[in-house]
């Protein structure tokens, strides 16, 4: 799939599916950042950390193509830009959800060893 192109064929597992469009380490994180309201693309590269402005731009053009964020521009000078998840970027909660669970999980049980 290249940038900033709809997708028009889907694999047939619906894991890959989910990979294909979240399966990236900086879309999971700004699906994150997201679930908890709307952000301005400063706040997404600052709250991320180390991503580039050109990785992050490409990693939103791409969400937003697939449905899964949308960008509100206000006619301001300086350009104010809004990005927040639609519904179906919202329906990912309980993904991010289990893999917070996890992940806390995880460190538990190595602080156990």
């Amino acid at each position: 799939m290249s940038d900033n192109k709809i997708i028009t064929e889907l694999p047939a597992c619906p894991v890959e599916t989910t990979l294909m469009l979240i399966g990236d380490k900086w879309k999971v994180l700004i699906l994150r950042d997201l679930l908890s309201g709307t952000k301005r693309f400063g706040e997404l590269k600052k709250s991320i950390g180390n991503v580039s402005q050109k990785v992050l731009t490409s990693q939103l053009r791409d969400m937003e193509n697939n449905g899964l964020i949308s960008r509100k521009v206000y006619p301001e000078v300086p350009p104010k830009v809004e990005y927040s998840l639609t519904e179906l970027g919202q329906s990912l909660k309980p993904i991010l959800d289990a893999m917070q669970n996890w992940g806390e999980g995880f460190k538990a049980f190595l602080h156990k060893k």
